[in-house]
């Protein structure tokens, strides 16, 4: 598959999207086929970007082409795959199950999108919560998801088409 200008490319040493080289952070197992939950694998594969979720308390920007929700003071995300609403959002004050609360202290989900990587209908245990947000710092590694500097983030979201695609290459 050749990519497109407003396709968003990935590899180890970087990514490219609309004739820019950005600097990126990825899991820290690397980029191979993912193993399963918890493995630090970021994913082999092309994927769409399904929604973004933000702060509205600290960003505001509309992405045009992508749908946009404000993350709530309950939003988490399920990484148990013993949940049956594994790798799904969901509004809970003390859900159950392992979970990723969405709104965090430090800015790494001021804004991130959703990859359909194993959703809407996942597999439990095929691993969970691939997003792109914001890194900690430059290079740092993920548990598999895709990081970048946040400007860098929000540039891109502003920049989506409505097909574009994420490919990432091993």
């Amino acid at each position: 598959m050749t990519p497109r200008h407003h396709d968003l490319v990935v590899t180890h040493w970087g990514a490219r999207f609309m004739g820019q080289n950005l600097p990126v952070s990825i899991g820290r197992g690397g980029i191979a086929q993912k193993i399963g939950e918890g493995d630090g694998i970021t994913p082999i594969g092309t994927f769409s970007i399904c929604g973004v979720r933000y702060r509205n308390d600290r960003v505001d920007f509309k992405a045009p082409n992508i749908h946009q929700r404000s993350i709530g003071l309950n939003d988490v995300w399920s990484d148990d795959p013993k949940d049956p609403n594994y790798n799904h959002l969901i509004v809970a004050h003390n859900h159950p199950f392992s979970h990723e609360n969405l709104r965090r202290s430090d800015g790494l989900y001021d804004a991130f999108g959703i990859l359909d990587y194993n959703w809407p209908n996942a597999v439990s245990g095929k691993g969970s919560a691939i997003f792109i947000h914001a890194w900690r710092k430059p290079r740092h590694r993920t548990e598999g998801c895709i990081a970048f500097a946040p400007n860098d983030l929000l540039w891109v979201f502003l920049n989506w088409q409505s097909d574009s695609r994420v490919i990432i290459r091993g």
